[in-house]
C-alpha cells in the first residue's frame, strides 16, 4: 500500500492528524529556509556595519554608509536611537547616559524581534510533532484492531498490516521535529552570536555618546 491508499483508507482524525503534520512541516520548512537566508545575511551586515561606523568621519556620514550595507536593519536603528531626543517629558529626565540606555535598549530589543521572528514556530513544531505522529499511531491501532475484531478473523498476517501502516504516523511526526529540533538549535546558536556582537556595539555607543555635549 503506498501513502495515498493509507489516507484515504484512514477515519477522519486520522486525516486530521496527517494533514496537521503536513502543515506543520511546510510552516517550519518555510520558515527554515527563510531565517537560514536572513542569518546568513546578517551576519555579514552587521559585522560590515560597526566597521563602518567606526570609519566615518561623522555620525551622518555613518549613517548614510551603513544604510547601504545594513540591509536587515540591524545596526542603523541603534545608531539612530542615540540622535532621539525627549526634551519635556518624563523620557527625557536624567541624564545623558540615561536617556541612551533607555533608547539603546528599545532599539535592540526591536532589532532582536525580528531576528528571533519563526524561532517559537520551530521550538513548537520541535516539541510537538512527536507526539501528534503518535496520537496518529495509537488511533490508528485502535481502529485496526476494532475493525479485526468486527470481522472475527484474527491472525498475523490481519494484525501486521493495519499495525504497520498506524506506525507511519509516528515516523512522520519524527520527520517533521527533527529539522524543526536541529534548526531551531542552529539559529539559537547564530542569533546569540550576532546579539552579543550588536549588545558590544550598544555599549559602545553608549560610552560614546553619554558624554557628548
Amino acid at each position: 500500500m503506498n501513502l495515498q491508499q493509507i489516507f484515504s483508507q484512514s477515519d477522519a482524525i486520522g486525516k486530521a492528524v496527517a494533514l496537521l503534520l503536513l502543515l506543520m512541516s511546510i510552516a517550519s520548512w518555510v520558515v527554515i529556509l527563510w531565517k537560514a537566508w536572513v542569518l546568513r545575511r546578517a551576519g555579514g551586515d552587521v559585522a560590515r556595519g560597526v566597521a563602518a561606523f567606526w570609519q566615518a568621519p561623522s555620525v551622518d556620514a555613518a549613517a548614510e554608509q551603513i544604510r547601504q550595507l545594513d540591509r536587515g536593519a540591524l545596526v542603523l536603528p541603534l545608531v539612530q536611537a542615540t540622535r532621539q531626543t525627549d526634551d519635556g517629558t518624563l523620557a527625557g529626565a536624567g541624564d545623558r547616559a540615561q536617556q541612551l540606555t533607555r533608547t539603546l535598549r528599545g532599539a535592540l530589543h526591536t532589532v532582536m524581534g525580528r531576528l528571533q521572528f519563526g524561532q517559537v514556530l520551530l521550538a513548537t513544531t520541535g516539541s510537538i510533532a512527536p507526539f501528534i505522529g503518535l496520537l496518529g499511531t495509537v488511533w490508528g491501532i485502535y481502529h485496526a484492531l476494532i475493525g479485526i475484531a468486527g470481522s472475527g478473523q484474527i491472525s498475523i498476517e490481519r494484525v501486521a498490516g493495519p499495525v504497520g501502516e498506524s506506525l507511519i504516523m509516528t515516523a512522520a511526526g519524527l520527520a517533521v521535529a527533527i529539522p524543526a529540533v536541529l534548526a531551531y538549535n542552529g539559529f539559537g546558536r547564530a542569533i546569540g552570536a550576532i546579539e552579543a556582537e550588536l549588545e558590544g556595539f550598544a555599549r559602545d555607543l553608549r560610552e560614546l555618546f553619554s558624554h557628548a555635549t
